[in-house]
């Protein structure tokens, strides 16, 4: 396959719709805007959601619930699993995490969650725990202590 025999996909390109030019382009004379009112005027037509004056439906409705947004954490999740590849006695850290690759960024914090099987016995620092997890980092001999 060479550049010149490259074409594009059936179908991704079109011609352009050229109006007013004439009766016999189908185009002409109204280009296609039918005869007078508010959608056939330059800049005409109504926004997205206009009822024609009336009490449109995102008004009728009532308003619900909040947004948390601007104090929202967000957490970056990882598994009791995934402690596996520390050594016996290691104090696991958000930062040691980062380094030995087990999560890729830090967001506003770490829950350690119970997912899989711990085999090492670690001193894991964390903002959050779940509960299964608490379980089993303590079963392997470790601790869990809120960073």
């Amino acid at each position: 396959m060479k550049l010149h025999e490259l074409s594009p996909a059936e179908g991704a390109k079109s011609t352009r719709k050229r109006v007013g030019r004439g009766i016999g382009s189908g185009l002409g004379k109204t280009s296609g805007r039918g005869h007078k009112g508010q959608k056939a005027r330059s800049g005409g037509g109504v926004r997205p959601g206009f009822e024609g004056g009336q009490t449109p439906l995102f008004r009728r409705l009532p308003k619900r619930g909040f947004t948390n947004a601007p104090f929202k954490k967000e957490l970056t999740e990882v598994n009791v699993a995934k402690l596996n590849v520390f050594e016996a006695g290691t104090v696991v850290t958000p930062e040691k995490l980062i380094e030995a690759k087990v999560i890729k960024n830090l967001k506003d914090g770490v829950k350690i969650l119970g997912q899989g099987d711990l085999n090492v016995a670690l001193t894991v620092k964390a903002h959050r725990f779940s509960a299964s997890a608490i379980e089993k980092i303590e079963a392997a001999g470790g601790k869990a202590e809120v960073c």
